[in-house]
């Protein structure tokens, strides 16, 4: 399908400009926070930081968004959004803010936060009674970025809008990043914080606090504000109602974490979403086994080369490519696994090994979904000019987790979306 011409050439410029992620991980992160230093809250969700301890000492910061009324509600008027869209900001200039960062940064007016500290995400009268909403289960989110960027900073909008629009507590894991921490590190992290969720031990240890931005590998737990049990604990959900999702390295770590449940045993996943996950290890344009590396591997923001630096910043050794729980789709045995929702985007590097993954799962597993979202780009989730690819992946979600309708519908995403009525995605397994 024909992408927007427009936005295609901004796409290659950009690809260009931007230099490698194995050079400007760090310019990343910092353009990152100042970007999401931007994001106005959500009043329509309740926001808490907790931490879950490691065997090792360290704590991993988390943060819980609780939807505070029903999707599609209005809001009492003294709580009204302050922004129509929910989802964050735009991927495409935080790929190529590393390239400009240190020209611009002194330029850029930083919005201060007018929360006081609190961050209940509620804007003005933060004793305004809200409509109460019982949600429908527990989302583990675990964010992209190559291992090596992003975070639930960066994350907190996409995952605000995320509790609200499905009705679901999503618990979004800051894990150790690359390449200071490298694999098993991050997966080793996300499958004790799920270990956890399912055993109902995750203690409230910094709720009304917030994680240090500035330093976020080294973020530690803090007392609740005002003071508090911090030895109380989230009530253990019905595992039946916890879904693991996570987008680009969050969707390698959430295939991962399931891998890892079902040989160890500890737990089970009942249901897996992965968006545009990392699943594969070669991206090198002449050996890879998937044409997407080669025809969508250059003009796209994510580029080959970037995901071969980020696969180089996160292994610890030439075995691990070979390791199911650094590439799943290296898995010899891909039996037992969660129902499984595969969302890939046409002009992403990745589509092609995303589309093979959910094809090798439906082999052993009758529980698998996969959709091409058509137009889309790797990262698009966080992209505030995605709003139709954005809806169209919920709309998607509903239909996996809710069994809501899905009725074919034209696309309306950020390009030329199936200009003469077809649809915005496309069923790569014809199960539905």
């Amino acid at each position: 399908m024909p992408i927007n011409e427009a936005l295609f050439a901004a796409m290659k410029a950009a690809s260009y400009i931007k230099p490698n992620a194995g050079k400007s991980y760090k310019l990343q992160r910092v353009a990152e926070e100042l970007i999401a230093k931007q994001a106005p809250a959500n009043p329509k969700c309740r926001v808490e930081d907790i931490s879950a301890p490691m065997a090792d000492g360290y704590a991993v910061p988390l943060r819980v968004f609780t939807p505070l009324v029903a999707y599609g509600a209005p809001l009492p008027e003294a709580l009204e959004e302050s922004s129509a869209n929910g989802t964050p900001v735009t991927s495409a200039i935080s790929a190529i803010l590393p390239a400009v960062l240190p020209k611009v940064l002194p330029k850029i007016p930083i919005k201060e936060s007018t929360s006081s500290g609190n961050t209940d995400g509620i804007s003005g009268n933060a004793n305004t009674e809200l409509p109460s909403v019982t949600p429908r289960g527990t989302i583990l989110f675990f964010h992209g970025g190559g291992w090596a960027t992003g975070g639930i900073n960066l994350y907190t909008q996409a995952c605000a809008h995320m509790a609200v629009r499905l009705q679901r507590r999503v618990i979004a894991v800051e894990y150790r990043l690359a390449p200071e921490y490298r694999f098993p590190a991050a997966v080793e992290d996300c499958y004790e914080v799920a270990r956890q969720l399912f055993a109902g031990e995750l203690p409230i240890s910094g709720v009304g606090g917030s994680v240090d931005v500035d330093h976020p590998q080294s973020a530690a737990p803090t007392a609740p504000a005002g003071g508090g049990d911090i030895s109380a604990t989230i009530p253990a959900p019905d595992p039946d109602s916890i879904v693991l999702f996570g987008d680009s390295a969050g969707g390698n770590l959430a295939a991962a974490v399931s891998l890892m449940a079902r040989d160890r045993g500890e737990f089970m996943p009942r249901t897996q979403m992965l968006l545009y996950p990392v699943v594969g290890n070669d991206y090198n344009p002449e050996t890879s086994p998937f044409e997407s590396v080669r025809t969508n591997g250059t003009d796209y923001i994510l580029t080959a080369q970037d995901m071969a630096d980020y696969i180089d910043m996160y292994r610890s050794s030439v075995a691990d490519l070979t390791n199911p729980y650094f590439a799943p789709l290296t898995a010899h045995d891909l039996s037992n696994q969660p129902r499984t929702l595969v969302l890939s985007a046409e002009y992403c590097p990745l589509r092609d090994e995303d589309e093979a993954y959910a094809r090798r799962l439906q082999l052993v597993n009758d529980n698998v979904s996969c959709y091409r979202i058509h137009d889309g780009i790797h990262g698009y989730l966080l992209n505030t000019s995605a709003v139709g690819l954005v809806s169209t992946t919920y709309r998607i979600i509903e239909h996996f987790l809710d069994d809501t309708p899905l009725e074919p519908a034209p696309g309306t995403g950020t390009t030329a979306n199936a200009p003469e009525g077809g649809d915005a995605w496309q069923d790569v397994l014809g199960t539905d």
